[in-house]
């Protein structure tokens, strides 16, 4: 077997909250000074090991708060484990929160080159590939305005844009395949489909679990921080489902696909 271009062994985060609710700067400040500030911790990701393969897909399921989303920041190297190791070979590209890193009182012009430059991407490279990106998004009348006017939906369909036109090794996806309308969906859809077919090994987490059959190799199940299942994405996601003991007439989680 080749060696894993993603690796955790043991990962664990934990965040530090206050048991008190503060308002103010002043009031943490005064509490933090005389020592009166108490926590309780928070454990998203428990002792989680977890490797991906070059050209692997890998969809990752859970309830909401399960850590799924702490999982991938931890890859993308946004957030630093509190324990545990984590290796990773390879450009990423993050498709977590897509909004991240613009600046709104920037043209989307500006906002390209600015999320090229922290993508890795030198100027001439953003040259290169800008008169793409625009045209992906479909915002070739509104380059040139400042991000403040644009929609949400314009603005992540722009972020989308950006993150999957880098030549990236891994792909992490966080929930973002409902960008737009079901036109641009299918778009989206289909170009994390081309990654998949050049060998880009790709994470996606979703609640949409026919996503997860189409796209993916394998799945892994996460609750509490912590790893329930892995394998077979229906024999994983079967387990799933039949933990969740819902009513009989609630609707399961989301089984339509665009693809």
């Amino acid at each position: 077997m080749t060696q894993p271009i993603i690796e955790l062994d043991g990962v664990s985060v934990c965040y530090r909250l206050p048991k008190e609710q503060i308002i103010s700067f002043k009031e943490y400040a005064i509490r933090w000074l005389g020592r009166r500030i108490t926590y309780h911790e928070l454990w998203a990701l428990r002792d989680l090991s977890l490797s991906v393969q070059p050209g692997e897909v890998v969809g990752v399921i859970g309830p909401n708060g399960a850590g799924k989303s702490t999982l991938l920041k931890v890859i993308a190297r946004v957030l630093k484990p509190t324990l545990g190791r984590v290796r990773v070979v390879g450009r990423i590209g993050p498709l977590l929160e897509l909004s991240a890193g613009f600046d709104p009182e920037l043209t989307g012009r500006e906002n390209i080159y600015l999320n090229g430059a922290i993508l890795g991407l030198s100027k001439r490279e953003v040259d290169r590939r800008f008169d793409e990106i625009v045209a992906f998004a479909e915002l070739e009348n509104f380059i040139d305005a400042p991000l403040r006017t644009y929609s949400s939906g314009m603005v992540a369909r722009l972020g989308f844009a950006v993150v999957t036109d880098v030549d990236a090794e891994i792909l992490l996806v966080d929930e973002v395949l409902a960008v737009g309308d079901e036109s641009f969906q299918r778009k989206c859809l289909a170009r994390i489909q081309a990654y998949r077919e050049q060998g880009v090994s790709i994470l996606i987490v979703s609640h949409n679990m026919q996503t997860i059959r189409d796209m993916c190799d394998r799945a892994v199940w996460i609750s509490g921080g912590q790893k329930q299942g892995e394998g077979a994405p229906e024999a994983v996601i079967q387990d799933y489902l039949a933990g969740l003991d819902l009513p009989p007439d609630h609707p399961l989680p989301q089984t339509a696909s665009l693809l």
